[in-house]
């Protein structure tokens, strides 16, 4: 994982720190790009040899100030620093490589794209993009960042994977908090994806697997994917066993396990129906694909089959993968659904129009302060001698 910028350099701290959380070891080497050092300064579990500075004659670490032409321009003269930290990981071991980004901003938004072109070029592992979209209250320079960002990034990975800050963002929230929970959302989400097939020593082995294949598989052919999640808690029993609502505490095990069935359809619906990532008409989808994670005795075949077909109805796909994640210990049974190729989404559409007009209010506000100092200056100016 690469983070570019700030927002990235952040959530992929925070996907580290999951990993030790979790023990689930979906990081196998991350670095964070930045052009100002304090942003570099402020992470926490990125080793200080895998921050890279750059831009350093141009901008002396004080970033690029949300200009993503430079932000571009400098991740092009800078490459080989960004490079130089990716010498160090194990390639070998790495199934994908992904870059996270805020679209908006100047940084991560102007050289993320030029950075996954760089690593299509050299490497053959896919290379994925994970793009967080500015809220639209941000500003109209943001808007126009994220919506140039958005065209570009997509077309330089082999899938681009977005969240949308606009539909997670709470009314009244600090920014700061807002962002604190927005990156625990995306890393919630993304984790169970990517840690799915990832066994551990002395783990369960999922009845039906789903591991980095069906990821890449499901994410093959490019374009916009977006996620779905929904959980539901399970509790501790003084027994040691576990107690859920998930399963009934009859003895009819029958009856248990259509109940499991029940409750494992009724989550997959809540996870595709309910907030995605980036919100969008999930009908069209061209590739899906379910995961199903929690402790075994809460999961079964017959609701991921289910779930599956459910979900093969909803988007017309004939290419919907599933499987099971089993996680000991972990207090809830959760669905995850990553939709890939989706076409519908109206916040895209939205995002380019706002950005057309923003860029064309710009070129208006700059011809007319030409204008307006010409005025200015030129006055009495003509009885006045310029020093040269």
């Amino acid at each position: 994982m690469i983070g570019f910028g700030q927002a990235g350099g952040k959530v992929v701290d925070k996907f580290l720190e999951y990993d030790k959380r979790t023990g689930s070891e979906i990081v196998r080497a991350a670095a964070a790009v930045n052009t100002a050092k304090a942003d570099l300064m402020g992470l926490e579990h990125i080793t200080e040899d895998q921050r890279v500075l750059i831009g350093q004659s141009r901008v002396k670490g004080h970033g690029v100030g949300a200009d993503n032409e430079l932000g571009a321009e400098i991740a092009e003269e800078d490459i080989d620093e960004v490079q130089g930290a990716i010498d160090s990981i194990p390639v070998h071991e790495v199934d994908a490589f992904l870059v996270v980004a805020g679209l908006g901003g100047g940084t991560g938004s102007g050289g993320a794209p030029v950075l996954a072109k760089h690593l299509k070029r050299i490497y053959t592992e896919p290379v994925y993009g994970l793009g967080i979209l500015p809220g639209s209250d941000e500003g109209g320079i943001y808007t126009l960042n994220a919506a140039r960002s958005f065209q570009t990034f997509v077309r330089e990975v082999d899938n681009l994977m977005v969240f949308d800050n606009d539909a997670w963002r709470k009314t009244g929230e600090s920014v700061q908090g807002g962002y604190e929970e927005i990156n625990e959302e995306i890393v919630r989400r993304f984790g169970i994806l990517f840690g799915a097939g990832e066994i551990q020593q002395g783990q369960e082995v999922a009845e039906s697997v789903v591991d980095s294949s069906e990821i890449i598989n499901t994410l093959s052919g490019g374009g916009v994917s977006t996620v779905g999640y929904a959980e539901e808690e399970v509790e501790e029993r003084s027994s040691g066993g576990l107690l859920s609502r998930l399963r009934d505490d009859g003895d009819d095990e029958e009856l248990d396990s259509a109940h499991t069935t029940n409750r494992i359809t009724s989550l997959v619906r809540k996870a595709a129906l309910g907030r995605l990532t980036l919100p969008c008409e999930i009908e069209g989808a061209e590739r899906a694909l379910l995961v199903l994670a929690g402790p075994p005795e809460y999961l079964n075949r017959k609701g991921i089959e289910r779930g599956r077909k459910w979900l093969e109805e909803q988007t017309g796909s004939m290419e919907v993968r599933g499987g099971d994640y089993p996680y000991r210990g972990a207090g809830f049974v959760a669905t995850v659904i990553l939709l890939a190729g989706v076409t519908n989404v109206p916040r895209i559409k939205e995002l380019q129009q706002v950005a057309i007009e923003a860029q064309d209010n710009l070129d208006e506000i700059r011809e007319e302060s030409d204008e307006n100092l010409d005025e200015l200056v030129s006055d009495d100016s003509d009885e006045l001698e310029s020093l040269f």
